[in-house]
């Protein structure tokens, strides 16, 4: 009885293609596939890891750029460096990528400029994830700060995307970019009030509310005399936390206080003047009589006969 007798194969030693770094194999494939592989799923258990723990020590807008960073910054060295197991060199890879890019530049310079920008906007940082902002228009809350855009949500729950070209390009108002900020009143009383009992009033409102800043110290006093009121204004600073609890909350006891003190906003006036019937009735100019003057003529021609 004869045995048969198979050819020695090896399914991941043969070749599937060769290229000038040499022959690629099947195991060569399912080397990079694994490496990659585990590379993806270290880098995020790494991120994870560093986020959980620069919880507590680093801001959230500043630790997340950086854990984005070193997650595909890990990812992209690790993919090179593994290329030459598919046959792959790095070196005419990137010059490919650099001709490439150029291209590709041309052909979508506003995605490319958005993503220099959202760089930009992670190093100089001049909003933050959390920060009450306005950038074109638009108001709002800063929820997070990609490569390419920035979400924004806000004030009524609206979430907006707005590309970093345009955020960094533009105008960018961060409300609670300092830790305190003024806020203003114009308070009207009327001619006959007193204006220095208003002023006392009001500053002994602003004295007993603990989070309005004695240094800058707040300003009142009067701003204008207009032709039915006197103006008086109410300059005050706040903790940005505060500021707008502040502001609605003590505008509400100004006006409550200065009526229980007999003190009242005024109307708008306007005194109107009326006439008589004899007044309006227009004055009659007498026009010259042609006949009287020729019923004179005479006369005077008469004394120049005289005279003569």
């Amino acid at each position: 009885m004869g045995f048969l007798i198979l050819p020695d194969i090896n399914l991941l030693d043969f070749t599937l293609y060769s290229t000038s770094e040499g022959p690629v194999t099947p195991a060569d494939l399912i080397k990079f596939i694994a490496i990659l592989s585990f590379s993806i799923i270290f880098s995020r258990v790494l991120t994870i890891y560093l986020r959980r723990s620069l919880k507590d020590r680093v801001s959230k807008d500043v630790g997340e750029p950086i854990l984005k960073l070193l997650y595909y910054g890990t990812l992209v060295v690790i993919f090179i460096s593994i290329l030459p197991l598919i046959g792959l060199d790095p070196s005419g890879l990137l010059l490919a990528g650099g001709v490439a890019g150029i291209v590709l530049g041309f052909a979508s310079q506003n995605i490319v400029g958005n993503l220099v920008s959202g760089c930009f906007l992670m190093f100089e940082r001049p909003i933050k994830i959390g920060d009450q902002v306005e950038v074109n228009g638009i108001a709002g809350y800063v929820t997070d700060i990609r490569i390419i855009s920035t979400l924004m949500r806000t004030y009524d729950g609206l979430l907006v995307r707005i590309p970093n070209q345009q955020v960094f390009t533009t105008n960018i108002t961060n409300i609670v970019g300092h830790p305190v900020r003024r806020f203003e009143y114009t308070i009207r009383i009327r001619y006959s009030d007193d204006a220095g009992a208003a002023i006392w009033l009001i500053k002994d409102l602003i004295d007993k509310e603990p989070f309005a800043l004695l240094s800058p110290s707040p300003s009142v006093f009067v701003s204008d005399l207009a032709d039915s009121w006197v103006e008086i204004a109410v300059r005050i600073w706040a903790p940005v936390s505060e500021w707008f609890g502040l502001k609605t909350r003590l505008l509400w006891n100004i006006k409550k206080t200065l009526e229980e003190n007999g003190i009242e906003i005024p109307y708008p006036q306007r005194v109107l003047h009326i006439k008589s019937e004899e007044e309006k009735k227009p004055q009659v100019i007498e026009e010259p009589n042609e006949n009287k003057l020729e019923e004179t003529e005479p006369v005077l021609n008469f004394e120049e006969r005289v005279l003569n």
